[in-house]
């Protein structure tokens, strides 16, 4: 299997192609060659602009591309042409923030949106996949992506605060549902399904209290959680999933965390355990010395000020 991966040096880029090595298939890589040039030197890498041209690949043969950086349908629709003679399956990240409605738990055939947002934009993307490809086209919708790699620092973050002493500030109610998908159980579908179409791609539905129980088993931590409501916090001025991770307090967006996954479970994809994930963010995390640039999503000052608060 010859695979071609549209970017493939930081983080979903980066699974997809240390699972196809895994799998024994041969990649080529197509990037500018500006993120991590040094991390696959073994590797083809065809060095291009995916917004100007990828006339660099002329010519080429792939069985399948994974195209997990398109952002806009302008220049998905370049790569969509390009390559369209050229592999024999288009697979395409998108997310699961095209649906319209996150207040119900959404599934694949639920309206998406036609607006600018990020959402709009991958929903079009995903159209002119479609419209190319057709049932040579996967579409995957995976919702929070975690594991080694990350680098958003959302979830990161409870393992890391885990490993510091003093009381632990956890958003909402320990019964609050989170869902995630470790981002190589996402490449192992993307690259091992054997059916077209459209995914969710999510993790299972689990309480937020018993990913907090992970880290603090993981870390052998002896702190417990504080756990604060929703309200209290919304009151002292938390800034909701960016500013305190994971916390989702808007309504309209209470279904986030219960999007179906039964779709691609039947098609394949499967999830590692939650403390086998914690684990090996937390050893990643620990080996690169903790957050980038030092800044936390959720400083130990404003984690103190909204304990006080409450």
């Amino acid at each position: 299997m010859h695979v071609l991966v549209l970017g493939g040096t930081r983080f979903v880029g980066r699974a997809v192609v240390d699972r196809a090595l895994a799998l024994g298939a041969s990649v080529t890589l197509f990037n500018r060659g500006q993120t991590a040039p040094e991390l696959y030197p073994h590797l083809e890498t065809v060095v291009g602009d995916r917004t100007v041209s990828l006339a660099a690949l002329e010519g080429r043969r792939f069985d399948l591309v994974v195209d997990c950086a398109g952002y806009l349908p302008s220049v998905v629709a370049l790569s969509a042409a390009a390559l369209r003679d050229a592999v024999d399956r288009y697979v395409f990240v998108s997310s699961v923030s095209v649906y319209a409605d996150q207040s119900v738990p959404p599934v694949e055939g639920s309206p998406v949106l036609s607006d600018d947002s990020y959402g709009g934009r991958k929903a079009a993307c995903e159209r002119v996949v479609s419209s190319v490809f057709g049932d040579r086209a996967l579409i995957a919708r995976p919702g929070l992506i975690v594991g080694p790699h990350d680098p958003t620092e959302r979830f990161p973050y409870w393992p890391r605060r885990f490993q510091r002493p003093g009381p632990i500030l956890a958003p909402g109610d320990p019964s609050d549902p989170v869902q995630f998908v470790d981002v190589r159980d996402l490449a192992a579908f993307l690259l091992g399904a054997a059916a077209g179409g459209v995914f969710n791609v999510v993790g299972p539905v689990m309480p937020m209290g018993s990913l907090l129980d992970a880290c603090r088993v993981v870390t052998g931590s002896a702190e417990s959680p504080v756990w604060v409501p929703t309200e209290r916090l919304l009151a002292a001025g938390a800034d909701p999933w960016m500013g305190v991770p994971l916390w989702i307090a808007d309504p309209e967006w209470a279904a986030a965390n219960l999007v179906s996954r039964s779709r691609a479970v039947s098609a394949g994809l499967t999830s590692r355990p939650v403390a086998e994930i914690v684990a090996d963010v937390l050893a990643w995390d620990n080996a690169r010395g903790g957050p980038r640039d030092g800044v936390e999503p959720l400083s130990a000052e404003e984690e103190q000020r909204l304990l006080s608060a409450i």
